[in-house]
């Protein structure tokens, strides 16, 4: 049980030894595990229920592990989202079909891997910092291929 920030959140996680590893399509699944997250903010309830399966046996990974681990990793996926939804605005983007949402998703990977490569740590700044002075870039990718020019 957490609160804090308005919200009161509430994690069960229910962990099973698999004794056939690989019976459910796994080839060497160990344990599966489902964590259930209730979350209460300004009286409205939400639940969310997440599946995962590990290589690990019990003794190795406890149900505590586990739910420490898959916490963690939410933490990351949201501040690679954030970033890709506040920065860089991608759910009111347009590109819907084909191959336009991959592109650019692609596109906005590389810019955020590339703000990180050089030390940046807020890739709106450094987006700001790269609208004024994009022949950096420019300069930067074509310096070490003195081929391309």
């Amino acid at each position: 049980r957490d609160r804090g920030h308005g919200r009161k959140e509430t994690r069960t996680v229910k962990a099973v030894t698999l004794h056939i590893p690989g019976g459910i399509a796994f080839p060497r699944a160990q344990q599966a595990a489902r964590i259930i997250r209730t979350r209460t903010v300004d009286g409205k309830t939400s639940r969310e229920t997440a599946y995962l399966v590990t290589s690990l046996t019990a003794a190795d990974a406890q149900p505590a592990d586990l739910q420490r681990w898959t916490r963690a990793e939410w933490l990351i996926e949201n501040q690679v989202h954030n970033v890709r939804d506040v920065t860089f605005r991608e759910d009111l983007h347009q590109a819907r079909t084909g191959t336009g949402p991959a592109v650019m998703a692609t596109l906005r990977n590389t810019a955020i891997g590339w703000h990180r490569i050089n030390g940046d740590t807020n890739i709106a700044r450094a987006n700001r910092r790269s609208d004024r002075r994009s022949h950096d870039l420019i300069d930067a990718v074509t310096s070490s291929y003195t081929n391309t020019q």
